[in-house]
């Protein structure tokens, strides 16, 4: 057997923090299609999303630092704990890692960074109360104020992925080149 740990997101647009966008729901249409093609040996494992299972959904966009902030990295642990036991019990020949490129949780090599200490966390109590089209115009301000910036670094969950399990292969997900990252992730398999 072979495994192919993925982040939900990828598969289900409707985990995004702000709601799905045609580019969520493109990847995961995709995504669905060429896992569906994938021989009989392969098994499919998508996680729990670490930023629903700390703070719900919608939410606030919010950088690694911030999600540091809230308690990320022992919620982020607990799944870790959860993949690690299914390799345990399993023991897959080859598994394949695929994040997010940009999130702050499931970024394989590049992440979302900002100033924990500028940032509005009321802001994340608020997205429950907003509209879809409200949160994505809210979201982007967000984006906008708090300066966002893509770091190479991986994100919370990935960080302790690669240091639990460095025999994986990673491939991170490119939601704005989801043709390059398809390619990426059939050269991984």
């Amino acid at each position: 057997m072979k495994l192919l740990i993925i982040a939900p997101c990828l598969l289900s647009p409707f985990y995004v923090y702000r709601g799905p966008k045609e580019k969520e729901y493109e990847t995961s249409r995709r995504l669905r299609k060429f896992i569906g093609e994938l021989g009989d040996e392969w098994e499919v494992l998508a996680y729990p999303c670490p930023e629903f299972e700390l703070v719900g959904w919608p939410r606030a966009p919010a950088s690694r630092e911030v999600y540091e902030r809230l308690g990320m990295r022992e919620r982020a642990k607990i799944i870790a704990d959860f993949i690690g036991r299914v390799l345990t019990d399993e023991k897959p020949e080859k598994v394949v890692f695929v994040g997010v490129k940009g999130s702050p949780t499931c970024g394989v090599f590049t992440t979302s960074s900002s100033d924990p200490d500028r940032y509005p966390y009321r802001a994340m109590g608020e997205f429950f109360y907003l509209g879809k089209g409200e949160r994505i115009k809210r979201s982007k301000e967000l984006v906008r104020e708090q300066n966002f910036e893509l770091k190479p670094l991986p994100g919370i969950l990935f960080e302790i992925l690669m240091a639990r399990f460095p025999e994986g292969f990673y491939v991170e997900f490119d939601k704005d080149d989801i043709e390059g990252s398809i390619k990426r992730l059939e050269e991984a398999l």
